[in-house]
């Protein structure tokens, strides 16, 4: 039988909810949120805003007051056991005087990791763990995937027809979705960390590869762009604005001086590619939890075949380009039914004209 009632539910959803208002503004940290409450009634509610700022904990406990003691407070992650740039929130609770302490997870940073708990416990405060923990894992994947598997959680952005086609043979490709879609797909960059792009793409497009969302406040990603050879100097709106441009090349290639940019080498694979392995290895290193790749089909299909995509964004648009056009995805080598990549389909909406899937591999 669950330890967990109904109201203990209903008050983590809430905690869930509030956690995810920072989705824009909060990394390279977790999204948290915390709900204070002796019963249904809340009497304290917060989530973590941005780094460096206070926790969810500290808000939720300024608005409860003196009203914490004895309340039940709900907390989405673990809470801190460690001084960083805020004092530990377990030690806030346990100076406030709260009862017990619900949480979804633990938090597997190697500084926390099950502290905050033991302090809580030892401090006579009842904990129970594991309420909605896939929902809140769901919500945190990206600072998870960087702290449990070293690697950013890479998202691929593809916009194709419905023959799964993304530019005429002569690179035509403008527009192959609606502006809806277009639209949709800032609030995705705006999430991640990090936009990322091959060099094929930069030198046909010469995008500016930004977030522009149309509401919020959001921290811009670091714009990557993997060029071995540093061919894409010369393009310069993806230096533009206020994001920050890192170039990911062959370390024997020597980086000029260039405004706007940083540098960095990358081992090589013996076809002159770079290893996206260590790419993403760079990233997390970095503190990027999420990347977002908005790349041409070769890139895309070396990410999959590597097994580095947990996440493809597809724009499906209602028109058909024909076969001479240019692939969703190149160089996965598949010639039989038994090679093929499944899916499991996330969601499926409409983005006006468009069917927007959203898939992970199964």
């Amino acid at each position: 039988m669950s330890q967990f009632t109904a109201t203990d539910h209903l008050l983590m959803a809430r905690a869930l909810r509030l956690a995810e208002r920072a989705a824009w503004t909060t990394r390279p940290n977790p999204m948290v949120g915390c709900v204070i409450a002796h019963g249904v009634e809340v009497v304290g509610e917060g989530w973590h805003q941005r780094a460096g700022g206070p926790h969810a904990e500290v808000f939720a406990l300024r608005q409860a007051g003196e009203r914490a003691r004895g309340a039940t407070a709900y907390v989405t992650l673990e809470p801190c056991a460690h001084y960083g740039r805020t004092p530990p929130c377990a030690l806030a609770l346990i100076d406030a005087g709260v009862g017990r302490v619900v949480a979804a997870m633990a938090d597997p940073f190697p500084d926390v990791d099950g502290g905050g708990f033991a302090l809580l416990r030892q401090a006579g405060i009842t904990v129970d763990v594991g309420l909605m923990a896939a929902q809140a894992r769901e919500l945190n994947r990206g600072f998870l995937s960087r702290i449990e598997r070293g690697r950013p959680f890479v998202r691929v952005k593809l916009a194709g027809s419905l023959d799964g086609r993304t530019a005429m043979a002569n690179g035509e490709s403008k527009w192959i979705t609606g502006e809806a879609a277009r639209a949709d797909v800032q609030h995705w960059r705006a999430r991640a960390g990090a936009i990322l792009t091959g060099a094929a793409t930069v030198l046909a497009d010469d995008p500016l590869l930004t977030a522009r969302p149309d509401t919020g406040e959001f921290l811009p990603p670091l714009r990557v762009v993997l060029d071995a050879r540093l061919r894409t100097l010369a393009c310069e709106r993806v230096r533009d604005g206020d994001a920050g441009t890192l170039y990911l090349h062959d370390p024997t290639v020597l980086a000029p001086a260039t405004d706007g940019a940083e540098f960095a080498g990358v081992p090589v694979l013996d076809d002159g590619r770079l290893e996206l392995a260590a790419v993403m290895a760079l990233l997390a290193a970095r503190s990027i939890n999420e990347v977002h790749v908005e790349a041409g089909p070769t890139l895309c299909g070396a990410l999959l075949r590597a097994g580095l995509v947990d996440e493809l964004l597809l724009y499906m648009a209602p028109l058909l380009m024909g076969d001479a056009a240019r692939p969703l995805l190149a160089g996965l080598g598949i010639d039989s039914m038994a090679q093929t990549v499944a899916l499991e389909v996330r969601d499926a909406r409409m983005i006006g004209p468009d069917l927007r899937l959203l898939l992970r591999p199964a």
